[in-house]
């Protein structure tokens, strides 16, 4: 997730999934063969492992998928190995952009993403030339109907939150990556209900679009990043208006 609201982008994201979800499962399954590679099929042992096959929940991934992956993974270790790359660069009205990349060709992705940048009115930038704006976080998105803020910022730093942000209809809450799995589970076990649940990079600041028309290659641009098989994540320090999300993306 990215952007100003995260609640408006979870509900643009989310008509990218369903239309997606062959290439979403894809790339979860992906995520999962590269952890058991790495660490082994045992996922209790494998905390990579575990944190890929929680990722791949969060898109509904069915559980037979997710046991053909493991298993795949375990049994085909002369597969080609899947590096994980960061790219970073810049869209529409200035705005930073993180590409987090698993790929097995670094000189098919590299310029792939360059391509789709260029494309869609971006560019590449130079290693570390955006990254330091942002901060590598868990992130819990809380739905809110039904909750009061007090309630919820109680039960977000008992579960070992760093920060809750409020927005219309949702919590963000921010917590340290290696603390996922604890913080979620005590969020659930708050009664809590979670809209989504990753890690992932979190800006330090935004950067207002001013225009529609950027917002809306913006959005082209991300969506078009996010259909590269061989990228994962795209986060964003774009701030756009919730109404603009929603026209734009109808």
């Amino acid at each position: 997730m990215a952007g100003h609201s995260k609640f408006a982008n979870i509900k643009h994201r989310k008509g990218a999934v369903d239309a997606k979800r062959a290439k979403i499962f894809s790339k979860a399954s992906r995520n999962i063969i590269s952890a058991v590679r790495q660490g082994g099929p045992d996922i209790d042992a494998n905390l990579k492992l575990k944190y890929a096959v929680e990722k791949a929940k969060s898109v509904n991934m069915p559980k037979d998928n997710i046991e053909r992956a493991i298993k795949k993974g375990a049994g085909d270790k002369s597969g080609d190995a899947f590096e994980e790359l960061v790219y970073e660069g810049y869209g529409p009205g200035g705005v930073a952009i993180l590409i987090a990349c698993l790929t097995d060709n670094r000189n098919r992705t590299a310029p792939d993403v360059k391509y789709t940048l260029e494309h869609h009115a971006g560019n590449m930038g130079n290693s570390g030339s955006v990254a330091f704006m942002f901060d590598f976080f868990s992130v819990f998105v809380v739905d809110m109907e039904g909750k009061d803020e007090d309630g919820v910022m109680e039960a977000a730093l008992e579960a070992g939150a760093d920060d809750v942000r409020f927005e219309t209809g949702a919590a963000v809450v921010l917590a340290p990556p290696t603390d996922y799995l604890p913080v979620k589970e005590a969020l659930e076990a708050a009664d809590l209900t979670l809209l989504s649940a990753e890690t992932g990079y979190v800006p330090q600041t935004t950067v207002a679009v001013q225009e529609k028309d950027d917002a809306k290659k913006l959005l082209k641009l991300i969506d078009a990043l996010e259909d590269n098989e061989d990228v994962q994540s795209v986060y964003s320090n774009y701030d756009i208006p919730d109404d603009w999300i929603e026209e734009l993306s109808a």
